[in-house]
């Protein structure tokens, strides 16, 4: 590389040699003139000899300058023709990777349409659902004040807890052996009597539930109110556990307890929970608190209780039907043996058949190998005249 002031020359360059060798002789020139000037009489022919020598490297170098001139343009040419030609091939290929491009976009653009009109089907039905379950839920929340506002009167509280206990004794016993609102010889009507035999009696269930003591023991926040929920609780259950212990105990006309029903499992729950000494005291006063699982529990014993009484009950007429079938079964036995001895007949008349079957069987077998020819004349044995028209037919 040659620099020259601000411009760079490549010595593989032709132009460049070019130059070179033009400088060089330029100044090979200028050294002979010089050495003529300054010796003229020593060397004319030398230098005229020399001057003829530099005239023909002059025609060389036009020569050779023309060569590479011709050489340059043609290397600038196929030069041309190479980078047209490399742009036609990679315009092709760039507009063969635009077209693919493009495929590929259009591929993506549409599969992304799919997905999201997939997405928006998928979030309609979601929001149709969440709607529905709006619905529902607005629903549910009307149901649950309409309980809160049934449970909140104390009338309706009670009709509440009656009829649960309803729907849970009807399920458990039959229909015959109980009375709902029964009104007992006292003048009070029980909420439920199932008639259990003798013992224990005819026992009542009544539906209690102390929502207001329940609900200010958990509503309460400092000490004082839950002291005062506490004893409220206290009060209210000893009352139920006394009034029907008066009530609906009855002697000869009722069992020697009852049962307490309450709707609420969290009600019964927090009773045995933390107040185990109302449960005692009902144990002493004769009357059992269950809860809605419990009183299922009881109430399939006394179904046992009462199915065993019924058999008792029913136990002449059972050991008459065990009488009555019993000689059935006699009779039945009696004409399977006559049957047996039918049977027996048949097969030995059967057996006789097939023996005396076989018998003729032989006897006919023996009767067609029998050879005529051979049977000499008894003169002894009838002769035999033949029938009047036999010969003729």
């Amino acid at each position: 590389m040659i620099q020259i002031g601000e411009a760079q020359f490549a010595i593989s360059d032709p132009i460049t040699i070019a130059l070179l060798v033009c400088a060089g002789v330029l100044g090979l020139i200028l050294i002979l003139l010089v050495f003529m000037i300054f010796r003229p009489t020593r060397v004319p022919a030398v230098l005229a000899h020399q001057l003829q020598a530099l005239g023909s490297g002059q025609e060389q170098l036009r020569g050779n300058l023309q060569t590479v001139s011709d050489t340059q343009a043609n290397a600038q040419t196929q030069l041309i023709q190479s980078l047209e030609a490399r742009l036609a091939t990679v315009q092709l290929q760039m507009q063969q990777q635009l077209a693919q491009m493009q495929e590929r976009t259009n591929q993506s653009l549409h599969g992304s349409a799919q997905r999201t009109t997939t997405s928006l089907t998928q979030l309609q039905e979601r929001l149709r659902a969440i709607d529905k379950a709006q619905d529902n839920i607005t629903k549910l929340s009307g149901d649950v004040l309409s309980l809160q506002d049934i449970l909140s009167n104390k009338q309706t509280r009670g009709a509440f807890g009656e009829i649960q206990l309803n729907d849970i004794v009807s399920k458990a016993l039959p229909s015959d052996s109980y009375d709902m609102q029964k009104t007992l010889s006292n003048g009070r009507r029980a909420d439920c009597l199932i008639h259990l035999p003798n013992p224990p009696g005819p026992i009542v269930i009544d539906a209690k539930f102390p929502l207001e003591a329940y609900e200010a023991l958990h509503r309460a926040q400092t000490d004082w109110e839950l002291k005062s929920a506490v004893a409220n609780m206290r009060t209210s259950v000893r009352k139920h556990i006394r009034d029907i212990s008066e009530k609906y105990i009855l002697d000869g006309e009722t069992a020697d307890g009852a049962l307490m029903f309450l709707p609420s499992e969290a009600v019964y729950a927090e009773l045995h929970a933390n107040f185990p000494e109302l449960v005692r005291e009902g144990f002493d006063a004769r009357v059992w608190i269950v809860s809605p699982t419990t009183c299922m529990a009881t109430l399939n014993t006394m179904r046992a209780i009462l199915k065993d009484a019924r058999m008792r009950e029913q136990a002449g007429e059972i050991r008459k039907t065990l009488r009555l079938l019993h000689r059935d079964v006699e009779l039945v036995v009696s004409r399977v043996g006559k049957l047996d001895t039918h049977f027996r007949q048949a097969r030995e008349d059967l057996e006789g058949i097939g023996t005396a079957a076989e018998r003729a069987g032989k006897r006919a077998a023996k009767l067609d190998n029998f050879d005529f020819e051979e049977i000499e004349a008894d003169p002894s044995a009838p002769v035999l005249s033949p029938v009047k028209g036999t010969l003729n037919s």
